[in-house]
């Protein structure tokens, strides 16, 4: 896929004075609603110029057939394929500079855990490990009631919020699967649409 086209880093666009179509970078990490990425990539495409990013386990909930065609999506086997040689493009710091904002719907617990631990082993984890933290990033966790009621969930979303700054926006219960999942589901897409919609102003 093509590369974005890298914005200067001394080029900050702050989040309520565009002179342009703010720029988002979505992601999905492995989860159930990551069968929604494909809308919640349609949904942002109203207001901002997109950019999709999916995990490799993401991957096995979407449906890249009816993703849509003007948003382009960059995997795990995307940030190293174009690079030969010292001084080329490395793609995870292309897009952590094209970006004005992030959001990860949803975020699995692992990635939440890896994120919070400072890894960064896949395209999506290495964009935020080198992130200008200047600019926002909003999260969707999405996980079972297990996971979520795990006291090293609770300890992870601490330090992101803490020591990175990344605003979550919180899982709901979800009456129909309430056995399974408890209060670890993630919210309905208008809901983070508005969420981040209302941040930009």
């Amino acid at each position: 896929m093509a590369h974005p086209e890298p914005a200067k880093e001394d080029a900050q666009v702050h989040t309520r004075n565009y002179s342009r179509k703010p720029r988002i970078l979505l992601a999905a990490t492995g989860s159930v609603p990551a069968v929604k990425f494909s809308l919640i990539c349609r949904q942002f495409c109203e207001f901002a110029e997109v950019i999709a990013v999916a995990t490799r386990t993401a991957l096995h909930f979407i449906d890249i057939a009816s993703f849509p065609n003007n948003v382009a999506l960059f995997t795990d086997d995307d940030d190293w394929s174009n690079w030969k040689k010292e001084g080329d493009r490395v793609l995870h710091i292309e897009l952590r500079r094209w970006a004005d904002i992030m959001v990860i719907a949803p975020l699995s617990a692992n990635t939440l855990a890896k994120i919070a631990g400072g890894l960064s082993d896949n395209l999506l984890t290495s964009i935020v490990r080198a992130w200008d933290y200047s600019k926002p990033i909003f999260v969707a966790p999405s996980m079972n009631k297990y996971m979520w009621g795990n006291l090293f969930t609770q300890r992870h979303l601490k330090v992101i919020d803490d020591d990175l700054g990344i605003s979550f926006i919180p899982p709901v219960p979800d009456g129909k699967t309430s056995r399974n999942y408890g209060n670890g589901v993630m919210p309905d897409i208008p809901v983070i649409y508005t969420t981040v919609r209302s941040h930009v102003g």
